[in-house]
């Protein structure tokens, strides 16, 4: 009777060892990306923190360069929209810093069965942006005023990707819809009868966004 007992215990002290040993421990990586589909006017870094296998906390930082892509969007395609009160120039020569925090949920993680799938996340981003635009300046009557203006941007991005790692390399391509809220400021001078007047104007523009990218980076 203690023979069969014995060799049961050891069978089972066997099994639990080789679990043991197969199941690896989890281990937190951090991750700091790129995203190459917005230089056209900016320069995005985020770093991605493994909080666990599934979930894990994005933080984003950009230095805005330019702001003629909302020039064309606000100059050159009419969807019925209002337009605010500042010129190509300032467009253009805009510069800001722009901020985004989310979390992403990891549905098929990096060690799931389904090879094809991994790496597969649903991910909900906040992000806000903040736009100065040069003054400009207009000189009425022989006396030189200045337009100032400065935009704010609030939007939410309910995004869908996948992130492939291979080795150290990252690729994060993703897609999503969101919702976006400008708020432009600004203050102009114009030639009223010959005498300078000023309008301080706000617009507020809330528009739907479609989002399409990817990220490139590396594992620390």
């Amino acid at each position: 009777m203690k023979q069969p007992l014995l060799v049961i215990c050891l069978l089972c002290l066997s099994g639990m060892s080789l679990y043991a040993q197969d199941k690896k421990p989890f281990h937190r990586s951090t991750y700091i990306k790129v995203n190459p589909a917005r230089l056209i006017n900016q320069l995005e870094f985020t770093v991605e923190q493994e909080l666990t296998q599934r979930l894990s906390l994005e933080l984003g930082v950009a230095g805005i360069y330019t702001d003629y892509p909302d020039y064309i969007l606000a100059r050159k395609i009419d969807i019925g929209q209002k337009k605010p009160d500042i010129s190509t120039e300032q467009f253009v020569d805009g510069r800001g810093l722009g901020f985004s925090a989310s979390l992403r949920w990891y549905l098929v993680t990096q060690k799931d069965d389904i090879t094809r799938a991994q790496g597969t996340y649903f991910q909900p981003v906040l992000t806000y942006k903040k736009v100065f635009y040069p003054n400009e300046k207009i000189n009425i009557r022989g006396t030189e005023y200045e337009n100032t203006g400065d935009k704010d941007v609030y939007a939410i991005q309910f995004l869908l990707g996948r992130q492939i790692t291979r080795d150290r390399f990252v690729i994060d391509p993703y897609v999503g819809l969101g919702v976006r809220a400008k708020v432009y400021d600004y203050n102009n001078f114009y030639d009223n009868n010959g005498v300078a007047d000023s309008r301080d104007g706000r617009l507020i523009s809330v528009l739907p966004s479609l989002h399409l990218g990817i990220k490139i980076g590396l594992r620390l």
